[in-house]
């Protein structure tokens, strides 16, 4: 259907076109060589001039990402079709931020970078961003970066690492990442690139970037290098709430360690020019930059909002004379390659390219399945990680130096968990040399706990080394350094202090092998000192019983180590997950049992075990006895517990229980739980955490589904936050309740 043409000056103009493309085509096909621009002018405006083929190239980006956001509410409105209306229009002018930047520099883009990646795209071959863009709106499987999961902007070949509808949550990895580079040369960027990463003047005030940025500038005035280039595309509104003028840059320009700069988004060649100086200063000093691009937004938020329920028509007209579109327009005709009627003919034509286009490609396959949407959650060789994690365990043997006093001897001295802890991080820091162990006070201080003692003395301070006091910036870094070939293996100093930055794991570390479809990875061992038990210390932030945030994202590996005999093999096997898989693993360490010996009487050492190479795989469960009578299954805590409650059932009522400690809290071990509740018919669930949300309901509901129908029962601790010295015994389990409650199981 071709509507009826508006009569324009002898242009033929379809009755379809939106306001914003008539009112710019309009003026577009009035321009002459040297038109003046109608836009407010600023103290930063410039007499920049752009290089003809250049600004052809940035008019050519900046119009087919202006036309994919018309065609997708286009698609809605006429056809029904496409799932994603927030576009990149008024924000074209960060196009001219690519061509200033090498399409090697790593990216992570903003919801309306749409014209750099379009812009990007003109400087690699063989690049269609047209449809890349539209069968992400269009959730086609054969999107070439998320495989149909989300619209994102993302690709390999041009190094933009694909982020969802952030607000400010991708810049903790990317600051990791440009400090990652800046520790002497990329794994995989050239050694002098630079990271860059765009904002909006809304999501700046978000406490994610607020770190992020502290971080960088923190770094920074400490001699370090970060080469990254913060754009902050301000339009001035966070949906419908309005940035106050001068925000942006009475916020960012005196951060101490910040290179500042600012264009305007309607003139094309200061923004090349300023990005272009700020960007050669950050490659050279290795400064982090902040770029303050100034913008307008057209077309609202996204295609469900209502533009004229908050703004007044006067103030979007006044925005018309600042599409950067035309700012561009104006330097393609001042070149004299075409006129301003002949680019608004490329125009419509390009614009009825792309609908075609968009309807060909909505015929293009959706997914069909569950488990094609989650491929990219599920690991690709479990076989390969217990090989590897065999191969980490067959390192061990005498003579392998790993402590700076003394060597590793399986089968030796019986340690503690923390020690087992340490050999088993000293084990990997030997084995690959990409491991680097980092955190609140880990370096020479050697851990709260002692866990990392002595590690940074024999490995040095590039490979263990200390973090600033957030927890942003602790997994930022390691979602930052993954990327750029590291293994992190992260400590954070309390489980309490995860839910501080909890986001980077749910968000980002465990997103983006799904909305990549497994092109990006970020492997990762995540180490947490974790639950309750601390006798008299602590209170809730030193005392913490909750994973619920933890179990619920896709695709995480919980590892939860009870005794020290198995800690070793466990973090192997996360290490192994995570090179081989690229996994997100987090592993557990009871604070409370870091330096407990012994078991059941003074001395018995029955808490110390050896190290050993035995593996572990994911999702195993381990029994401790072969009592007939009931079945107890724990972890953690509730494994001290319950193996000291197995010896007062059976010395003191004659009762014989076998223990399962789980070891694996997602994925769970249901199938080992369910057979060896099904040999006694009697289970009896211990759960340290909490009665609502706790591991404890997921063990129940397995058991259920896997066959079970014996007699079973629960206990788990109070739902109440930790309080300080004894009163935490009120509100925990202790040993006595697991006796009590074991006798009781169906009776």
């Amino acid at each position: 259907m071709n509507p009826a043409p508006h009569q324009h000056g002898g242009l033929d103009l379809p009755l379809d076109l939106d306001r914003l493309e008539l009112a710019l085509l309009q003026t577009v096909a009035e321009l002459r060589p040297g038109s003046r621009s109608p836009a407010p002018t600023s103290s930063s405006d410039s007499t920049a001039t752009m290089d003809a083929g250049l600004a052809a190239e940035l008019f050519e980006a900046q119009v087919e990402s202006r036309l994919v956001d018309h065609t997708a509410r286009w698609l809605r409105a006429e056809h029904g079709l496409g799932y994603y209306t927030i576009g990149s229009a008024g924000h074209e002018s960060n196009g001219a931020v690519a061509l200033a930047l090498r399409p090697t520099d790593p990216a992570l883009l903003h919801y309306r970078s749409g014209g750099f990646y379009f812009a990007r795209a003109t400087q690699v071959a063989d690049q269609n961003p047209v449809d890349d863009t539209l069968r992400g709106m269009l959730a086609r499987t054969t999107d070439q970066i998320s495989g149909g999961r989300h619209k994102v902007w993302g690709s390999t070949a041009l190094n933009i690492i694909p982020q969802t509808s952030t607000i400010a949550s991708h810049l903790p990895r990317a600051v990791g990442l440009a400090v990652s580079i800046g520790w002497g040369g990329s794994r995989t960027w050239p050694d002098d690139a630079i990271v860059v990463c765009s904002l909006g003047d809304a999501s700046l005030n978000h406490s994610t970037a607020q770190g992020a940025l502290n971080w960088a500038s923190h770094t920074a005035e400490r001699g370090r290098p970060v080469p990254i280039l913060f754009v902050c595309e301000d339009n001035g509104l966070g949906i419908s709430v309005p940035t106050p003028p001068g925000w942006v840059e009475s916020s960012t320009r005196s951060r101490p360690g910040l290179t500042w700069a600012a264009a305007e988004g309607h003139d094309p060649a200061q923004v090349l020019a300023v990005t272009s100086d700020l960007a050669d200063r950050v490659r050279r000093e290795g400064r982090p930059g902040f770029l303050h691009l100034r913008t307008v937004r057209f077309l609202g938020h996204a295609g469900t909002d209502v533009e004229t329920a908050y703004r007044t028509p006067a103030a979007m007209r006044v925005d018309l004379n600042r599409d950067p579109i035309l700012g561009t327009a104006r330097a393609v005709i001042d070149s004299r390659i075409c006129s301003g009627v002949e680019l608004v003919d490329w125009y419509l034509e390009r614009r009825d390219q792309i609908r075609r286009r968009a309807i060909e490609i909505s015929d293009e396959p959706q997914f069909e399945s569950a488990e094609e949407v989650m491929r990219p959650l599920l690991a690709d060789d479990r076989s390969g990680v217990d090989r590897r994690a065999g191969e980490l365990m067959a390192a061990a043997h005498p003579g392998l130096s790993l402590s700076p006093r003394r060597a590793l001897d399986p089968g030796g001295e019986p340690l503690t968990l923390a020690r087992t802890i340490n050999e088993a991080l000293a084990l990997t820091l030997a084995a690959d040399e990409s491991a680097i162990v980092f955190g609140e006070d880990v370096g020479r201080k050697g851990g709260v706990y002692g866990v990392t003692r002595g590690l940074q003395s024999r490995f040095g301070e590039d490979r263990v080394f200390d973090t600033i006091l957030d927890e942003q910036t602790v997994l930022g870094l390691a979602l930052g350094a993954a990327l750029n070939g590291h293994l992190p293996i992260p400590e954070i100093q309390y489980l309490a202090y995860l839910h501080n930055a909890e986001d980077q794991l749910r968000g980002e570390a465990a997103t983006l092998q799904f909305f990549s479809d497994g092109r990006y990875r970020n492997p990762l061992v995540i180490r947490i000192a974790s639950y309750a038990y601390q006798k008299g210390f602590g209170g809730h932030f030193h005392n913490d019983n909750s994973i619920a945030v933890l179990r619920d994202i896709p695709g995480l590996i919980i590892a939860s180590p009870s005794h020290p005999s198995d800690a070793a093999a466990m973090l192997a096997t996360c290490v192994a997950e995570a090179t081989t898989n690229g996994s997100v693993c987090a592993y557990l360490e009871p604070i409370a049992r870091y330096h407990t010996t012994d078991l059941h009487v003074d001395g018995d050492r029955e808490w110390t075990a050896p190290l050993t190479t035995e593996p572990v795989p994911v999702g195993s469960a381990r029994t401790y006895g072969a009592g007939t009578d009931g079945t107890i299954l724990t972890w953690g805590n509730g494994l001290y517990l319950s193996l000291r409650a197995r010896r007062r059932l059976r010395d003191d009522h004659g009762e014989h229980w076998r223990v399962v400690d789980l070891r694996w809290l997602a994925p769970l071990p249901i199938d080992d739980l369910v057979a060896e509740s099904s040999a006694t018919g009697r289970v009896l669930v211990v759960d340290e955490t909490r009665h609502s949300g706790g591991v404890g309901e997921a063990i129940l509901a397995g058991l259920l589904a896997g066959g079970f129908r014996g007699a079973v029962d629960r206990i788990a601790a109070r739902d109440s936050f930790i309080p300080l010295g004894a009163a935490a015994e009120l509100v925990l389990l202790d040993e006595d309740q697991v006796v009590a409650a074991a006798r009781d199981v169906g009776r």
